[in-house]
C-alpha cells in the first residue's frame, strides 16, 4: 500500500534537518578517526564528549534548547513540554548532561561493546571500530533529530533566532 505523500516541511525546519545532518556526519567522522587510535577508552571519552557538544546543537537548531523554551510564554512552554514528554525524548529541552547522554548510549551499548573488542585485532578491528562509532553516534543523533523535528511540526514552533 502506498504512503500518502508528505507536506514539505517548513523552510526553517528543512534548513535545521540539513544542518544537524552535516553536523552529525562531520562530528561522526571525526570520532571515527580517534576510534582507530588503538588506546582502550579514549573512543568512549570522545564519543561522549561529543554528544555532550552535538545533541544541545541540534536541539537548538529546531528551537528546542532548555534556553529557548524557557523564553516561550508560560502556557506555550507548557504545551512544548507536554509534546517533548509524550514524544518520550530524553534531551528535548533538557540540559545535556553525562549520565543522559551515557543513558543514550546504553540504546547502543552492543554495538560499543563490540567496538572495544574489535580494537585488538590489528588493522581490521580497527576499521571496525571506527565503522561502529560512527554508525552508533549517527543512529543516536538521528533519533535524537527524529524526535526534534517531530516536536517542532506538531507545535508548529516558529524559526529559532
Amino acid at each position: 500500500m502506498a504512503q500518502p505523500p508528505q507536506a514539505p516541511l517548513p523552510a526553517h525546519l528543512q534548513a535545521a534537518l540539513e544542518q544537524s545532518r552535516r553536523l552529525v556526519r562531520k562530528r561522526a567522522l571525526m570520532a571515527a578517526g580517534v576510534a582507530v587510535v588503538p588506546l582502550p577508552g579514549l573512543d568512549w571519552a570522545t564519543d561522549v564528549a561529543v554528544l555532550m557538544r552535538v545533541l544541545p546543537q541540534i536541539s537548538q537548531a529546531f528551537g528546542l534548547s532548555p534556553e529557548q523554551v524557557e523564553r516561550l510564554a508560560p502556557d506555550r512552554r507548557v504545551v512544548v513540554y507536554k509534546a517533548i514528554s509524550t514524544g518520550g525524548s530524553l534531551l528535548i529541552g533538557r540540559l545535556v548532561t553525562r549520565d543522559l547522554v551515557m543513558k543514550l548510549l546504553q540504546v547502543v551499548g552492543v554495538r560499543l561493546t563490540t567496538q572495544q573488542a574489535a580494537k585488538f585485532v590489528p588493522l581490521a578491528g580497527q576499521a571496525v571500530s571506527a565503522l561502529l562509532t560512527y554508525t552508533a553516534l549517527k543512529a543516536v543523533c538521528e533519533m535524537h533529530i527524529q524526535q526534534c523535528l517531530a516536536v517542532a511540526q506538531q507545535l508548529a514552533l516558529p524559526a529559532p533566532d
